[in-house]
């Protein structure tokens, strides 16, 4: 069982949440609620399964952070989806063409939105560790102590919107429809609970493509200039291509992740907590 949950945990769930999700646009039917919906029950059997094969058992038991994790993923996963739907109704009003191929398959089409949406965060992820303003409001994501299904989506407002925003905007000028980017953005919504899951699942050399928890634990580390790699949402290449790409065969302990300086544990002051002088780790000047 622990072998077939290591070896086809991800390629089972994400890939039936995947084909689920082009289904539901292919049938033309309401990707709000169906698409979240979807996301949810991938999202649910990630958490479960944590339970039976955890990575780290310690990191299982709450550290005082599930409380303000659900809000965050909450909020954080309702901001996104809103904010497609009101940069599409924006690009409708403006006087120019559609560049986006709307007659090609609808699981191209996704796979073309999110090329573009993920190298979009690649990029602003790497900037939220190279500039110390976008870091105060990014530091928040690395401020876990523990990594598990949730932390995917533990943002700050301002950080996730920074984040997701110059990759949102590009495909929508493109034309890409609401529909195929909200059709992403719940396909990715698994993916992240994968990539930051208490989960002792492996992908093999599809790591080198797709940036899942044996890659992306690395970029956790509590020391700063550890955790200057691996900054793909989703795929792997463009971390290779610029150089940021690592990967360690040896496994992380349960210390090793978070931030130097201390984060608060309730939800409103997490928020509040980037606009305070504060002594966590940052960026080099």
């Amino acid at each position: 069982m622990q072998s077939f949950i290591r070896w086809g945990a991800y390629p089972i769930i994400f890939g039936m949440t995947a084909i689920a999700q082009v289904w539901v646009l292919i049938q033309q039917l309401p990707y709000w609620p169906l698409s979240p919906m979807i996301a949810a029950l991938g999202i649910s059997a990630v958490a479960l399964l944590e339970r039976v094969s955890p990575y780290i058992d310690r990191w299982n038991k709450d550290h005082g952070d599930s409380g303000a994790d659900i809000l965050h993923a909450a909020f954080s996963l309702t901001l996104i989806f809103v904010s497609a739907e009101i940069v599409s109704l924006f690009r409708q009003q403006l006087p120019i063409s559609s560049a986006w191929p709307v007659h090609a398959p609808i699981a191209l089409q996704i796979f073309y939105a999110g090329l573009i949406i993920d190298f979009g965060l690649w990029g602003m992820h790497w900037l939220s560790h190279q500039v110390p303003l976008l870091w105060k409001f990014h530091a928040l994501h690395h401020s876990a102590e523990r990594l598990y299904w949730l932390n995917g989506e533990r943002r700050h407002p301002v950080s996730a919107l920074l984040l997701a925003g110059p990759g949102l905007i590009a495909a929508v000028l493109l034309g890409a429809p609401a529909a195929i980017i909200g059709g992403w953005f719940a396909i990715i919504a698994v993916h992240l609970a994968f990539q930051h899951a208490n989960l002792n699942y492996r992908i093999g050399p599809l790591r080198y493509l797709i940036s899942t928890a044996e890659v992306h634990r690395w970029h956790h580390k509590r020391d700063y200039q550890d955790a200057q790699v691996n900054f793909g949402e989703f795929w792997s290449v463009w971390d290779i291509v610029f150089g940021t790409f690592r990967y360690h065969a040896q496994q992380l302990t349960a210390s090793e992740v978070g931030v130097q300086g201390a984060m608060p544990k309730n939800y409103l002051e997490q928020l509040y907590w980037p606009f305070q002088t504060h002594s966590a780790d940052k960026p080099a000047e």
